[in-house]
């Protein structure tokens, strides 16, 4: 199939420049094409997923991606869908964000049969340009009227606006002129929001070689702002962003999300996040349809999201601690599992070699008494690491620590706490 029409299948595709000419362009030759990322934390988030896995679905269809990380841009700060200006990082911390997101890029577009992923950053070329340069070489090519139409910045008019911002546009069409001369990239692909900078870097590519004795055909192309059926954004929770690296988000967390996917939005994700075919597709929107309780899509959408981002060994320690989890079995946990799957459970450290139970539960603030505490225990409402302990003798020791290091305690169907004694 068409890359064009495998992404319109898939509701992918929001706006083109000119669709008939972007689909001959795409039949006719490989295609070079970009999608540019600002460094404005030290990662990505799933919000910058639909771009990348576009990137990786050009790729797959046998064109050039090019990820373009914004360690000039990321400087200024780009004003698009914004109520305010961002604040501005020092340089250092800019170019600390801009490694971190390149290595990611890397590792998520790694393509077997290619010996590197083309990353390129922006800074190589905003960083060297002089202010007159900036002024006589790109400026004469905008209108302020036609800066003014545009809506990330007639958007922020009432608000305002700093110079500052006001040039983000320039500078992010100096991007796509710059690889249009050194990558001969002829496609830029970004959210529904960067439509407007989009055109604009296509205006300076033509305005710039008016004189130039050549074809000028340049194509800009957005994906749809993705919003989940309760109407809230997609890619945010009640404790902030999803992040794609494991340090500030878990593989087991990132697979949580996924599996937590509302029957409503689930089709639509694996249609907008997954390569599977559209024959399982249809199989899962039955399973949704006739079996919604059993999350057979949910599970599916998971595996592939964690498998893609994560890789497999992390997707099935994810796996394993969910299915643990649910069971009540932990025996078999590793303490990385525990650290992962209890990251954000209450947690008591202690030194002690030995510890009564009853004592443990008051000490941990898991039984508000030691008669409650013992009632907790008579009654069978406290279990160590998944069995039941009715002793009220009973002693924690070291034949109760998951690898030396963990206890996990959990206090009647859904309590759970964890011991931490190393």
């Amino acid at each position: 199939m068409e890359i064009l029409q495998d992404l319109q299948n898939r509701g992918l595709v929001h706006q083109t420049t000119d669709m008939d000419g972007l689909t001959k362009h795409l039949s006719d030759k490989q295609v070079t094409l970009y999608c540019g990322f600002d460094p404005t934390a030290d990662s990505l988030h799933i919000g910058h997923l639909v771009p990348l896995i576009m990137l990786k679905r050009f790729q797959e269809a046998g064109h050039k991606p090019i990820a373009l990380v914004g360690g000039g841009t990321g400087m200024i700060g780009d004003p698009s869908g914004r109520s305010s200006e961002r604040s501005l990082n020092e340089s250092d911390v800019v170019k600390g964000y801009s490694e971190r997101i390149k290595q990611q890029i890397e590792r998520i577009l790694v393509n077997p049969e290619e010996s590197s992923v083309n990353v390129r950053n922006n800074h190589d070329w905003l960083s060297s340009m002089t202010v007159i340069d900036f002024l006589r070489d790109a400026g004469k090519h905008f209108g302020i009227n036609y800066m003014l139409a545009k809506e990330s910045v007639s958007a922020r008019i009432e608000q305002g606006i700093t110079f500052t911002e006001f040039s983000y546009m320039i500078l992010q069409s100096l991007d796509y002129l710059k690889l249009y001369e050194q990558e001969n990239c002829t496609l830029q692909i970004g959210g529904s929001d960067q439509w407007g900078n989009i055109t604009a870097g296509m205006e300076l590519i033509r305005r710039s070689r008016e004189d130039a004795d050549e074809e000028i055909k340049v194509f800009g192309l957005t994906v749809p702002l993705i919003t989940k059926a309760d109407g809230t954004k997609f890619g945010k929770t009640a404790g902030g962003a999803v992040w794609l690296d494991p340090e500030k988000t878990t593989a087991y967390e990132f697979y949580q999300f996924w599996i937590n996917t509302d029957d409503r939005d689930v089709i639509k994700f694996l249609q907008y996040f997954t390569f599977i075919s559209e024959k399982e597709m249809d199989e899962l929107k039955q399973e949704v349809d006739v079996r919604p309780g059993d999350r057979v899509a949910q599970k599916r959408l998971a595996e592939e999201m964690t498998k893609e981002i994560h890789g497999v060994p992390a997707l099935e320690q994810a796996q394993k601690i969910s299915t643990s989890l649910f069971s009540g079995e932990f025996k078999q946990l590793s303490a990385s599992d525990i650290e992962q799957g209890f990251k954000d459970v209450p947690t008591y450290k202690t030194t002690k070699e030995e510890i009564g139970l009853i004592d443990l539960l008051v000490n941990a603030q898991i039984s508000s008494s030691k008669r409650q505490a013992r009632e907790d225990v008579s009654n069978g409402a406290v279990y160590i690491n998944g069995e039941r302990q009715q002793d009220l003798n009973y002693v924690v020791g070291k034949d109760d620590r998951i690898e030396e290091m963990f206890t996990i305690i959990r206090r009647g169907k859904k309590k759970y706490f964890l011991i931490d004694f190393s």
